[in-house]
């Protein structure tokens, strides 16, 4: 019964959001108001098909309904029951189910929301969508259709990957991830509209950036908690390997985050719509080919838990939408004029210009590293892998520099600068990043990048911290108390530039807490008897011994290790083996024990058969909590970018002719 009707809602799903596309592209060209309303009706009814397939699927899986080919593959009777809920993203045919699902979910949303506005470009952008919906439509019917019948249902079954039962950071991770990538979609429907019109207008520019920074918000807490993960549960004491999983998250963050930076300078200058454009298109092109990465299984990944034939569609698809987009901005690009100008490169737009650029370098070499061993092995049949030095050397030094216009780009006004104003800006935060350097010199950082990126990072602080308060100072020197001037700058007037200093302040601690966190950790591998201890930096460890849990859907062996800090004993920390029935070896999962200044963490490496002996691998790492934390600074920061705003101006739209001066009026409020 779950499986018919599963098939049955994912083939409407299939005829809705292919009837809608056409129905939507056709409303488009003759720009019909009644098109228009049945290309909506057609995207709700497709939300509402993918939203009860899912609780379809949800409701087989919490049953053990083995009859249903995806329960029998990754379900089990052992499993606790929130393994089971989550286990719908564990496995390849369920996670492109949860793909449409919040595909469906974006879409209804974005449909909803722009229902009164924006008509003339709506059309385009509805259609745009669910021709994408019809792609993953196409998949979840045939493909990788999680809904196939078992014609003789097992009693039991394997359970989901091991590796995806060991944390309960699996609960919110893929979650997070599949919302940073399906929601590319929907700029990507904005910009293409704006291609297909000819036209991009200021007032048409606030949902495309809304759209493009609700899923950067995610991707950017997604990639920060699949870090954590990794440092949690795999044991090496890292949180970033340039694994090719972990940089196809990476890359559409970059061009995302270039896009919004570029959304900016068209907004005060009227430049850059092609950049804009441009950038969003390759952000949800980078999202398909992360998923090909994530769910082919051409490539060798800890973080990637599938092996499927479903490669090659995708690959027809990225190729498609990438023709597509080509094609689409080499004929209509120079329809989006400029209405500004970009005065001289010494200014905050000519700064954010180098940004993106830099941005696009970025994502190039993070690319070619990542995709370059998959080509080298198609063409020659060869296996080979770019490892971390190919990433550090290239990346490092782009890394810095725009730690350096992190700094430089707030710093300087818009528009043309004279060079006392010059001076007056970039002098002062001299004295910022004299003292980051030289504090991070006498904690005992020596290596060169390091300290330039601290150097870098104590200039970009103080530009970020001045340029954040500023309003407030200018507010209370007019009469305003504290809380009167920080109310009305940072958050009735000016609170998307409060927002974006937020996510700024985030970016440099996050940059300064990898630098240190990779260059100045001390380790220590020992082996220990029951009684007996080993010391690294100011901490003492003694081997308690070990002890045996029997879980429902593992055995685990424990570590017990008790831990003391200049002679105080703290806690007992204790790291484990978790054995699984569908894997031959055990699972690490290390101790942690986290304090703002760094992180003791605990590995086992080794445990002999009578638990009187350990090897353990022990390692002080400094600033790694500020990662976490200053990551969802950033997230605080979006989220504030986004709730509205009310304008001080009107842009009519029809005309599309708003100047600079206008832009950057609506840019204040």
């Amino acid at each position: 019964m779950n499986a018919t009707l599963g098939r049955f809602l994912i083939l409407g799903s299939l005829l809705v959001s292919t009837t809608g596309a056409v129905l939507g592209f056709a409303a488009g060209a003759k720009r019909s108001r009644e098109g228009l309303k049945w290309t909506q009706r057609f995207a709700y009814a497709f939300a509402a098909l993918m939203v009860v397939a899912t609780a379809v699927m949800e409701k087989a899986l919490i049953t053990h309904d083995f009859s249903v080919s995806y329960v029998a593959q990754v379900g089990s009777l052992s499993t606790p029951l929130w393994v089971t809920i989550v286990s719908l993203w564990s496995s390849l045919e369920g996670s492109i189910l949860f793909w449409g699902f919040v595909l469906g979910l974006y879409i209804a949303a974005a449909t909803f929301l722009t229902r009164k506005d924006h008509e003339e470009y709506m059309a385009y952008s509805i259609a745009t969508w669910l021709a994408c919906a019809s792609f993953f439509s196409f998949l979840i019917a045939g493909p990788a259709s999680p809904f196939l019948s078992v014609a003789m249902p097992p009693t039991d079954g394997p359970g989901p990957n091991p590796l995806l039962q060991n944390h309960v950071l699996m609960i919110i991770h893929p979650p997070f991830l599949y919302l940073g990538y399906v929601g590319m979609t929907i700029p990507f429907g904005f910009a293409t509209a704006a291609l297909l019109r000819g036209r991009l207008g200021l007032a048409f520019l606030k949902p495309m950036r809304t759209a493009l920074m609700l899923p950067w918000i995610f991707l950017t807490i997604a990639i920060m908690l699949g870090g954590w993960w990794a440092y949690e549960v795999l044991g090496w004491g890292g949180y970033w390997a340039w694994d090719p999983v972990e940089n196809a998250s990476l890359l559409p963050w970059l061009t995302a985050t270039a896009a919004l930076h570029s959304a900016v300078v068209m907004e005060r200058r009227g430049v850059l719509k092609g950049w804009t454009v441009t950038l969003i298109q390759g952000s949800f092109l980078l999202t398909i080919l992360g998923t090909f990465m994530t769910r082919s299984g051409v490539f060798n990944s800890v973080h990637s838990f599938t092996q499927s034939s479903i490669g090659p569609t995708i690959l027809v698809f990225l190729a498609a939408v990438l023709l597509g987009s080509v094609a689409l901005l080499a004929t209509r690009i120079d329809s989006l004029e400029a209405e500004g100008r970009i005065d001289g490169a010494v200014s905050r737009e000519g700064m954010f210009l180098l940004n993106n650029l830099l941005f696009v370098l970025f994502t190039f070499t993070v690319l070619i590293g990542t995709v370059f061993p998959l080509v080298v092995e198609a063409l020659r049949g060869k296996q080979m892998s770019v490892g971390r030095p190919y990433f550090d050397s290239m990346v490092v030094p782009v890394g810095t520099a725009l730690v350096f216009l992190l700094g430089v780009g707030p710093a300087l006004p818009w528009g043309r600068a004279s060079k006392e104003q010059v001076r007056r800006s970039l002098l002062p935060p001299l004295i910022g990043a004299a003292l980051v350097g030289i504090i991070g010199y006498a904690l005992g950082a020596r290596n060169a990048w390091t300290l330039l990126t601290l150097v870098f990072g104590g200039y970009a602080a103080q530009v970020t911290l001045a340029e954040m308060w500023k309003p407030v100072v200018q507010r209370m020197k007019r009469g305003d108390s504290l809380v009167t001037a920080t109310v009305q700058a940072q958050f009735k007037r000016g609170r998307r530039r409060f927002a974006s200093y937020i996510i700024h302040a985030g970016a440099v601690i996050v940059i300064v807490a990898i630098a240190v966190s990779s260059t100045t950790r001390t380790q220590r591998e020992v082996s220990l008897a029951r009684g007996q201890s080993a010391s690294i930096g100011a901490y003492t460890l003694t081997f308690l011994g070990t002890e045996t849990r029997n879980e429902p859907n593992r055995v685990a062996t424990i570590a017990r290790v008790a831990v003391a800090k200049d002679g105080k004993q703290i806690e007992v920390v204790e790291p484990r083996m978790n054995q699984y029935a569908t894997m031959r070896e055990p699972i690490g999962t290390p101790a942690v024990h986290s304090t703002l200044a760094g992180d003791l963490y605990v590995s086992i490496m080794n445990l002999d058969g009578s638990g009187e002996n350990a090897g353990l691998l022990l390692l002080i790492t400094p600033m790694v909590s500020w990662i976490w934390i200053a990551v969802l600074l950033m997230g605080v920061g979006g989220v504030i970018a986004i709730i509205p705003t009310r304008s001080a101006v009107t842009v009519l739209e029809p005309q599309d002719s708003a100047a600079p001066a206008v832009a950057e009026t609506a840019a204040l409020t």
